[in-house]
């Protein structure tokens, strides 16, 4: 089997640790580290928005920039966070404290739904209101998240849905 010759998703399916696929991932600059699942979803999330000339162009943002995941050309700042079921919950958004003065930290917050194969299900979009709006605050780990449920699939932008 030739890797080179296989799409990302395809790709995807064969990962394992310390797998040909894995480090095939990484010679194409996909994965950067070993959150495979959050950087499939970064991926994705750019991909989709490059290629759909309704969307602004995305660029990926370096790994020391915190809490930004990718910058528009416009200079629109994006959080993205990866799922793994459309019931799922997102991973932790930290510094409750400005987040409850209503800080802003991002423009956008792409929530990319990715299904057991690791292939792309859904990318919702939801801005700095949305995101304040649905936020859910989690008093154990004292940072906040979002749970996924129909309300907020059917009230937030759904920029892509496989068929």
């Amino acid at each position: 089997m030739i890797y080179e010759d296989l799409s990302i998703s395809e790709l995807a399916k064969l990962i394992s640790p310390s797998s040909e696929a894995f480090l095939e991932l990484k010679r194409r600059g996909v994965l950067r580290t070993k959150n495979i699942v959050g950087e499939l979803g970064e991926y994705y999330a750019i991909e989709h928005y490059t290629k759909n000339s309704k969307l602004p162009s995305l660029s990926i943002a370096p790994v020391t920039v915190k809490n930004i995941d990718a910058l528009s050309r416009n200079g629109e700042i994006y959080s993205i966070k990866t799922v793994s079921s459309r019931n799922g919950t997102t991973g932790s958004f930290w510094d409750p404290e400005s987040i409850e003065k209503n800080e802003k930290k991002f423009d956008y917050l792409l929530i990319v739904i990715i299904d057991q194969s690791y292939a792309l299900d859904m990318i919702l979009e939801l801005s700095w209101e949305d995101f304040f709006k649905y936020k859910r605050f989690n008093k154990r780990m004292n940072n906040y998240n979002i749970s996924l449920t129909n309300t907020l699939i059917n009230e937030v932008n759904v920029v892509y849905e496989r068929r």
